[in-house]
């Protein structure tokens, strides 16, 4: 018997998924450990993998969106007749035959069993290039033809190293630089862009948070001069490099043991205290925030917080992070420092019952023993949801974090 392929749920939050390219075709060998397509969740562009062994019978949504459990596809033995199967399956489930209605059958015919599912078109010639679409991405943005390029993935797929590989190298003579961030739009023209599975999801969580969870905001200013001396001794000792941000995450992580409610999330009917302090930090990509988690933060050195963040920042924004590398955060911290922001308040990521804002360190005037002398401040603002947290306890979170981060010294204690 033929086996109906549904769309699975590979991320906890996903609702529905974004089919961007499929890597077989109608008619193609298929055995468990391939790779069908690529698809897009809310959190990370993820291979779609096959458990089934026969023939690729039928693709149901060549591209775009399928909500979970979703009929895309169809495998089974070559010429096997999965009609009659295939229809009761997509009678019994309204969502994924609405999906359905607007792709065409994929049945396969002499006619199109070699048909590539994965296209580009290029402005060189008038024919179909199998490329991943981060490949593709960076081409686009480096002006790179891939007509040019040989594959080296799955069938003489080209993926991101093929691409990477010829960045720096001549470009042909009928190609003009552009640069994705100077392309503006002409005066007067107006663009639609297709909202992403990551920004729906974004909308639709942040906005049950702002309007759900009573929010409200605490703001104190730190004295940061101990921390950049401890910051710069730190670094010159060879042992490994921090960042401000990674003394931040620890500043918090110890300051959330001693503070368990900040720690805590709302459930409706009970409020749950985690026992585990996960800090998750957000990372801004192209379509919008990713935010990995630093598991035990509090029991972590600061170097290795700092590889971690390092590690998952550089992953995010390839959108290779895994499902479970972004689920479990009891609190998550926001900074805008590195783009200058003094100052801003954040919407609170659930399940957490707070975020923290980190703004820049910024050299001004300060008061020190009754003198006026050149300092160093920074300020941190907590967002709270009111349900959990009272501006009491919330205070005296955001006082912990600010002695550490005046003392670092007390974070070996």
């Amino acid at each position: 018997m033929a086996e109906i392929i549904k769309m699975p749920r590979l991320s906890d939050t996903m609702e529905e998924g974004n089919i961007i390219s499929w890597l077989k075709n109608v008619g193609d060998t298929v055995s468990p450990g391939d790779i069908l397509a690529e698809v897009e969740t809310d959190k990370a562009t993820m291979d779609l993998e096959s458990f089934h062994e026969g023939v690729l019978l039928y693709i149901g949504v060549k591209e775009g969106s399928v909500p979970v459990d979703g009929v895309i596809a169809v495998i089974g033995e070559k010429g096997e007749d999965f009609q009659a199967q295939l229809d009761a399956e997509l009678k019994g489930n309204t969502a994924a035959s609405e999906s359905n209605e607007k792709v065409e059958d994929k049945t396969p015919s002499s006619n199109n069993n070699t048909e590539p599912i994965v296209e580009v078109s290029t402005s060189q010639v008038d024919e179909r290039i199998k490329a991943s679409p981060l490949a593709k991405k960076i081409a686009e943005e480096n002006n790179i033809d891939l007509s040019k390029l040989k594959g080296s993935g799955e069938g003489g797929r080209i993926v991101k190293k093929d691409v990477e590989a010829q960045i720096g190298q001549p470009a042909d003579s009928n190609q003009h630089s552009q640069s994705f961030q100077t392309t503006a739009i002409p005066t007067g023209i107006t663009s639609e862009i297709p909202v992403s599975q990551m920004r729906k999801v974004i909308a639709k969580r942040l906005s049950e948070s702002k309007f759900g969870a009573p929010h409200f905001y605490l703001t104190v200013e730190c004295n940061m001069a101990e921390t950049i001396k401890a910051r710069k001794s730190f670094n010159n000792l060879g042992g490994g490099k921090i960042s401000f941000n990674d003394i931040v995450i620890k500043a918090c992580a110890i300051a959330l043991r001693k503070h368990p409610m900040i720690n805590s999330s709302w459930m409706g009917d009970k409020i749950i205290v985690n026992g585990d302090v996960n800090i998750g930090v957000a990372v801004a990509v192209e379509e919008g925030l990713l935010v990995p988690v630093v598991r035990n933060a509090d029991y972590k050195p600061m170097t290795q917080i700092g590889a971690e963040v390092r590690e998952y920042a550089g992953r995010a924004k390839d959108k290779r992070l895994k499902p479970e590398e972004m689920s479990g955060n009891t609190f998550t911290i926001s900074n805008l420092g590195m783009f200058g922001i003094t100052e801003f308040t954040a919407i609170i990521n659930p399940p957490d019952s707070c975020i923290l804002a980190v703004g820049t360190i910024v050299e001004k005037p300060i008061v020190k023993d009754g003198a006026i002398v050149v300092g160093h401040t920074m300020k941190l603002t907590l967002s709270c949801d009111h349900r959990v947290v009272d501006g009491a306890k919330g205070a005296e979170f955001l006082n912990t974090v600010k002695s550490h981060l005046e003392n670092p010294l007390s974070m070996l204690a």
